[in-house]
């Protein structure tokens, strides 16, 4: 796999992955040490972070998920969203964390937050591993940030081209 052209520069190390998500781990359970904290994983390049950041997690904490499908072309989100997968959980009272795998143009998690902030959370807050500052259309506040990364299409730790890459155990670029 790692001969496939299309896999281009290294952007995160799978060492320095694991790294910040101990790191992120560790301010979560600190933050929300006493509540009744539910992770909300976005469906489906968020599945290995939020698998391994809740391992990191130290405290009691529920996890449900949502798919949210945003349209435009293969590489660009025009904000317009459609819930593909709900919640199981109300949230209602809550301390929500939503787990994003990646903020771009950030127009997918803007419609995100409202939908979820209309359900009455007593907190909600993002936690993402990977933002593109350059290409923000919104700004959004992201608690906790792991990599900031240059305007490229990023595949790899649940990140696809096409539903593929997904596996791989770094960040890298796809090749141009």
């Amino acid at each position: 796999m790692l001969e496939d052209p299309a896999i281009g520069d290294i952007l995160v190390q799978a060492d320095d992955l694991q790294h910040r998500i101990e790191v992120l781990g560790a301010e979560i359970s600190r933050d929300y040490a006493g509540k009744d904290l539910l992770l909300i994983g976005v469906l489906k390049g968020a599945i290995f972070f939020l698998s391994d950041l809740m391992r990191a997690i130290e405290i009691p904490c529920e996890v449900d998920f949502m798919a949210v499908a945003s349209y435009g072309s293969a590489t660009d989100s025009s904000g317009v969203v459609r819930i593909l997968k709900d919640l199981d959980t109300p949230i209602e009272g809550r301390d929500v964390l939503i787990v994003e795998d990646i903020v771009d143009s950030g127009l997918t998690l803007q419609y995100l937050l409202r939908s979820l902030e209309a359900r009455n959370p007593a907190t909600l807050e993002v936690c993402a591993l990977l933002t593109k500052p350059t290409r923000r259309k919104v700004e959004l506040p992201a608690r906790y940030i792991g990599f900031e990364i240059p305007d490229r299409f990023a595949i790899g730790y649940g990140l696809d081209h096409a539903e593929r890459y997904r596996n791989l155990p770094f960040v890298a670029a796809l090749s141009e």
